[in-house]
């Protein structure tokens, strides 16, 4: 069997699985000094853009087609292609439909969205420049106070985002935009969750938490993140959230949401959905036995019946730890599955993290010291 991946920088979170179950990889790519090509059966350099990889994909005649994008801006595109060859050549593409792509990569229809289905947001508005001229005009025209979040409708990564509790941050943010959507800052948890998808069939994986929301807008990844949730909030819950969302949009493949809990109001918040692998990949992975992306291999051979993955997930605990430049102990082959070890060091250097899978909470920072030789709060 033949599977076409798109994009190389992920390759090597599946390289082992596609190899273990017999898969020809056939890779696309348009950096020739991109990383991991050398790991699949075959590799094309070719032009940005999607026509070259549709190309390659009906030459070869591949079963199947996954997307290996991590960024926000070419995901209508391929969703524009699974549509053109799954209509004209019946190849799947493992990847969601335009709409769900449209509606995930701008944050006002995304917000629009979730109002429609009958789940909480932040209490938000849109401001252009010309709206106010002052601090009071400006909390007058907003209709809530501060603290809140300015963010543009499109971006990702925390780009062209600002968290403010003062009115000078506002005149500096409009001084390098014309617009803006401008949220509520909600005090509380924020949480991830990935969601398996296939043939109108939904698995979420397991709620993540990624640290709590501050004012001083530190990044998720720089921070401790573990599994699953463990706050005064029911995991299932969260978990049916999710399912509601990708039910709403008619996701394929897998997808992550963002949420915050809010201890203060006992609620949850949606608040972004992404099209594409997620950061959290590793943790969902660490907790339920399941590497989302080799699940997406799994769907195309069939050796994943996505209607019994739910009795199938584990139940362990998992850690994530920003360590920089790892320097513990090597880890075991294959680097990216926890077939071996029980954790996985990931990420560019100098922005590496480890992330740990255990059957205890107990048992996971035990093996973090051991790794780290640092303590961490239970």
């Amino acid at each position: 069997m033949k599977i076409l991946f798109i994009g190389s920088r992920l390759f090597d979170d599946v390289a082992y699985h596609a190899n273990e179950v017999g898969i020809e990889s056939i890779l696309t790519e348009s950096n020739e000094n991109a990383p991991h090509l050398d790991l699949a059966t075959k590799y094309y350099i070719v032009p940005r853009g999607f026509d070259e990889p549709m190309r390659v994909a009906i030459e070869e005649d591949v079963d199947g087609i996954i997307p290996l994008i991590g960024i926000d801006p070419p995901l209508i595109d391929v969703a524009r292609m699974k549509e053109k060859i799954e209509a004209e050549h019946d190849i799947p593409v493992v990847f969601s439909n335009v709409n769900a792509v449209s509606i995930a990569s701008d944050k006002i229809k995304t917000k629009e969205f979730f109002k429609s289905i009958g789940l909480d947001v932040p209490n938000a508005k849109i401001l252009n420049k010309s709206d106010f001229n002052d601090e009071d005009g400006f909390i007058s025209t907003l209709g809530f106070n501060f603290p809140i979040v300015l963010k543009q409708g499109e971006g990702q990564g925390g780009k062209d985002i600002c968290i403010t509790d003062n009115y000078a941050d506002v005149e500096e943010y409009f001084s390098n935009f014309e617009s803006a959507l401008i949220e509520e800052f909600i005090e509380g948890c924020e949480v991830s969750i990935e969601v398996i998808c296939w043939n109108n069939t939904y698995v979420p994986l397991v709620p993540v938490y990624k640290g709590d929301t501050n004012l001083e807008g530190i990044h998720p990844i720089a921070r401790l993140r573990t599994g699953p949730c463990e706050f005064d909030y029911d995991n299932e819950d969260i978990r049916n959230i999710a399912k509601k969302i990708a039910i709403g949009l008619k996701c394929e493949g897998t997808f992550d949401i963002d949420l915050i809990y809010s201890p203060t109001h006992n609620k949850v918040y949606a608040i972004e959905v992404n099209t594409r692998p997620s950061g959290t990949r590793y943790l969902s992975y660490a907790c339920t036995g399941f590497s989302p992306l080799n699940l997406l291999i799994d769907l195309i051979t069939g050796d994943c019946d996505i209607n019994k993955l739910e009795s199938k997930l584990q139940h362990k605990y998992a850690l994530e730890i920003p360590v920089g430049d790892y320097e513990g102990p090597k880890p075991q082959e294959p680097l990216k599955e926890y077939i071996n070890s029980n954790y996985i060091v990931h990420g560019p250097k100098g922005y590496q993290r480890i992330t740990i899978s255990a059957n205890s909470k107990e048992e996971t920072y035990k093996i973090a010291k051991e790794l780290t030789g640092n303590d961490y709060n239970i």
